[in-house]
C-alpha cells in the first residue's frame, strides 16, 4: 500500500509511520514543517517515505500528492490540553480538525486515482462527560465544546462516502505510551509526590499506542470495515485506580492528589480533559474482529515503562 498521513510527526503518527515502514509499505507524509519531518524521518532510514509540505487549511498543489495513494490517515489537530483555551485557541482547535479534514476530502475528490479508504481521527470527547453513564459507538453526542469539535470533525469527513471512498472514523481515547500522558505523569511519581488528578472518580478511557496503531492498520486493510469505532481499550478505569496502578508499576505511592484548582489554573477550560471523563466501550471495534494486545492497564503500563 501507499498511505498518506497527516499528523505524521506527532506522538501517534510517528509510531504509525515506523510500523508501516517496518512492514514495507510506502508512506506519504503531509507536514507543515518540512525540516522537522526530515529530521524525524531521514531518507537514509526511511527510503520508502516521501515528504510533502502542505498548508492544512488551504487548497494547493499539495493536494495532487493524494493521487495514487491507496489509503489516507488523518491524525492532524492542535493539542487539546497543551495550553489554556482562549477564544483564539478554541478556534485553532476547531479549525485544525474541521478545515484540515475538509481540505483533505477536497484533495481525495480531485484525485484521478482515488484512495480506497480514509481513516479519520475523532475523540471520545464526542460523548461529553459523565461519572455514571456508559458510552459506545451508538451513543448520542454531548453538548460541550469538545463534543462540538468532534461532531464538526466527523461531519467534515463524511463527503468522501459520496465519491465511493470507504470511511472509518476512530474516536480515540487517552493514548498511553512513552511520550504521551504517562510521560507527563512520571516525574511527580518518581519524586514520591504522585497521586490522582482531581476527585479520582472520573473515568479514564485509554488505549495503548500499539493497539491504536494496530487498529489504524486494521481499518486500512479490511475493506469490510466502515463507520464509527471507539479506539479505546475494552476495560476503562477510574483515574484514582489508574494512578494507583501507575504508582505500583513505578514502585511509588499514589497518595498526593492534584487538586482541581491547580489543573484549572494551568489549563483553564481545557482542564475538563483530565478532571472529567467518560466510560467508553469499544463494542463495534471488538465486533469488527480487532484483537487488543493490551486490554488491561497493568500490562500496558508494564510494557510502556519497560521501554
Amino acid at each position: 500500500m501507499k498511505v498518506a498521513i497527516t499528523g505524521a510527526t506527532g506522538f501517534v503518527g510517528s509510531r504509525l509511520v515506523e510500523r508501516l515502514h517496518s512492514e514495507g509499505e510506502q508512506i506519504l507524509v503531509l507536514t507543515r514543517n518540512l525540516e522537522k519531518a526530515k529530521r524525524i524521518f531521514p531518507n537514509s532510514a526511511y527510503p520508502n517515505l516521501e515528504i510533502v509540505a502542505y498548508q492544512p487549511k488551504q487548497s494547493g498543489a499539495w493536494q495532487k500528492s493524494i493521487d495514487g495513494c491507496d489509503g489516507v490517515v488523518n491524525l492532524a489537530g492542535a493539542g487539546i490540553a497543551d495550553e489554556r483555551w482562549s477564544a483564539t485557541r478554541k478556534q485553532e482547535i476547531m479549525d485544525s480538525r474541521k478545515v484540515t479534514t475538509e481540505k483533505l476530502v477536497e484533495a481525495i475528490a480531485q484525485a484521478n486515482s482515488k484512495p480506497s479508504v480514509l481513516v479519520s481521527g475523532s475523540a471520545v470527547g464526542y460523548y461529553g462527560t459523565s461519572e455514571t453513564a456508559t458510552f459506545d459507538e451508538t451513543s448520542n453526542s454531548g453538548n460541550d465544546f469538545l463534543a462540538e469539535v468532534c461532531r464538526e470533525w466527523e461531519t467534515a469527513a463524511q463527503p468522501v462516502k459520496d465519491i465511493g471512498v470507504r470511511l472509518v472514523i476512530l474516536r480515540i481515547g487517552i493514548v498511553l505510551g512513552m511520550g504521551g500522558t504517562v510521560s507527563k505523569m512520571l516525574t511527580p511519581f518518581q519524586l514520591f509526590a504522585g497521586g490522582p488528578i482531581g476527585s479520582g472518580r472520573q473515568w479514564f478511557s485509554w488505549v495503548h499506542i500499539d493497539d491504536l496503531v494496530g487498529l489504524i492498520l486494521h481499518s486500512l486493510r479490511h475493506p469490510e470495515i466502515a463507520g464509527i469505532f471507539n479506539a479505546t481499550a475494552p476495560n476503562p478505569i477510574r483515574m484514582g485506580e489508574f494512578c494507583q496502578d501507575l504508582g505500583a508499576a513505578l514502585n511509588r505511592p499514589s497518595w498526593i492528589p492534584v487538586p482541581n484548582f491547580a489543573i484549572e489554573l494551568l489549563l483553564g477550560d481545557g482542564a475538563v480533559v483530565v478532571l472529567e471523563g467518560q466510560k467508553v466501550l469499544p463494542r463495534q471495534t471488538q465486533a469488527s474482529g480487532f484483537e487488543y494486545q493490551y486490554p488491561n492497564v497493568k500490562p500496558a503500563l508494564k510494557n510502556i515503562l519497560a521501554s
